[in-house]
């Protein structure tokens, strides 16, 4: 949604390459300790993780990553007339990163992950165009999801590994309702788990959209997350199996509002279950179940901080203050690495 460019706006003090520890915090079953690895003035809403890599795509025309090892930062930009282009989806194959401009003109560019080289692979030029997000379902499949341009949501397929990329038209599509769209606040509205493949909606209406067929055919089920104004509904999914999902999201214009902003499906997305009501964290941009732990165990970041939980998104313990962070990602169960507002970090949970 274009409304969801509002940023809050603060005085950045201080901006440093040094790595900076933030206090542990004791849990039920571990600790949790963070480091600073990238601090700049800088957005970023979308990362990957190869191997020893992080990759990340960020405003400005940036995208770049940290090396793990090198413990180093590599970053390029891509100049395009003179357009200042927002990346705020990205998805990779084993030799490629992508990544995909929000907004009018949308900009899809291939990266070697070898030389930084890129090239442009997709655009498309519409006042109403707004991408949100994008995955791989192997090295030669991909999707990105983007806002309504017509009644349906815009659809983006590749099937040659990213060098072409086809809009699948309105008649393939499930029909929108009226005020219903995406956000692009971390990359995490479309999830792909298994042979399905899941998409969750916000604004007047929050739904889920399910395919079997790599996204041919859909299905779609209603949600119980709040909903009915521009900027409400659910901002990001994560699917720990075929069956077992949780959505977070909220009223990002009341970001204390913490009534109805998650919840559970054990069926698929076919039914779901409000958990954690009036409690815990309001307006959460981004959820992520830790892996190897059955689904039990589930973290989110957004405006209230990091938030974790050990009992399927029953209760809630807060681990990290930090209330600037808009996407995490696992690399295993012991790491995560999450971005936002002007840094990216990684966590360690030690048992």
């Amino acid at each position: 949604m274009k409304s969801k460019n509002i940023y809050f706006l603060l005085v950045i003090l201080v901006f440093s390459c040094k790595p900076k520890m933030y206090t542990s915090h004791t849990l039920p079953v571990k600790s949790v300790t963070s480091e600073v690895l990238l601090e700049d003035k800088i957005s970023v809403r979308a990362i990957l993780i190869d191997k020893n890599k992080v990759w990340y795509a960020a405003d400005k025309n940036r995208f770049g990553f940290y090396d793990l090892i090198a413990k180093k930062r590599e970053e390029r930009k891509i100049i395009q007339d003179t357009l200042q282009l927002e990346f705020r989806s990205a998805a990779q194959t084993s030799e490629a990163v992508f990544v995909l401009s929000v907004a009018d003109p949308a900009l899809l560019y291939k990266i070697n992950k070898k030389d930084l080289s890129h090239k442009l692979v997709y655009q498309e030029k519409n006042e109403k165009v707004f991408y949100d997000s994008m995955k791989f379902w192997n090295d030669t499949e991909g999707i990105a999801l983007g806002d309504p341009t017509e009644a349906c949501f815009s659809l983006l397929i590749t099937r040659d590994g990213g060098n072409s990329w086809k809009k699948t038209t309105c008649e393939n599509l499930p029909k929108l309702a009226d005020g219903e769209a995406f956000f692009a606040a971390s990359n995490t509205n479309i999830i792909i788990k298994g042979t399905k493949t899941f998409i969750v909606s916000g604004g007047k209406k929050s739904r889920i959209f399910v395919s079997e067929d790599k996204g041919a055919t859909w299905v779609v089920y209603n949600t119980p997350i709040i909903q009915g104004q521009n900027m409400t509904g659910i901002f990001s999914a994560d699917f720990y199996s075929e069956k077992l999902g949780f959505a977070v999201g909220g009223n990002y214009e009341k970001p204390l509002d913490n009534a109805a902003n998650k919840a559970i499906t054990l069926n698929g997305g076919k039914t779901w279950e409000l958990k954690g009501i009036n409690n815990a964290f309001g307006y959460a941009s981004c959820v992520q179940f830790v892996p190897g732990k059955k689904g039990k165990e589930i973290v989110t970041v957004g405006t209230s901080g990091v938030f974790y939980s050990e009992d399927m998104g029953t209760t809630w313990r807060k681990i990290i203050e930090d209330k600037d962070l808009h996407t995490i990602h696992f690399q295993n169960e012991d790491t995560a690495f999450a971005a936002g507002r002007n840094k990216i970090i990684m966590i360690n949970f030690k048992k």
